[in-house]
């Protein structure tokens, strides 16, 4: 391997790691937020490993924990430093 291309490995490497970590952050002043997330997650692994024979309930319940997972992703990037800082979720909006 030439030096040429190891440096542009090592630069490629770096540049994850520092966009990684503000969202390192982010999780950790979050912890319910990220449990919750890491909580959605582990069901959706678990429903993708059930049997398919729920009548489409399955399914229907992998939809709705990915819209979930967004939204949760979506809030946890969200900065409240800027916009409603302290204002309660509005789920005025939810189908129940």
């Amino acid at each position: 391997m030439t030096m040429r291309k190891l440096s542009i490995g090592v630069m490629g490497f770096i540049v994850a790691a520092i966009l990684s970590l503000p969202a390192v952050a982010r999780a950790e002043d979050q912890p319910h937020m990220q449990a919750a997330l890491d909580a959605m997650k582990q069901a959706q692994e678990h429903l993708q490993q059930a049997e398919h024979d729920k009548g489409g309930h399955r399914e229907k319940a992998l939809m709705h924990l990915k819209a979930a997972i967004a939204q949760v992703e979506a809030g946890m990037k969200h900065d409240t430093k800027h916009e409603g800082k302290g204002k309660k979720d509005d789920m005025s909006d939810m189908k129940h």
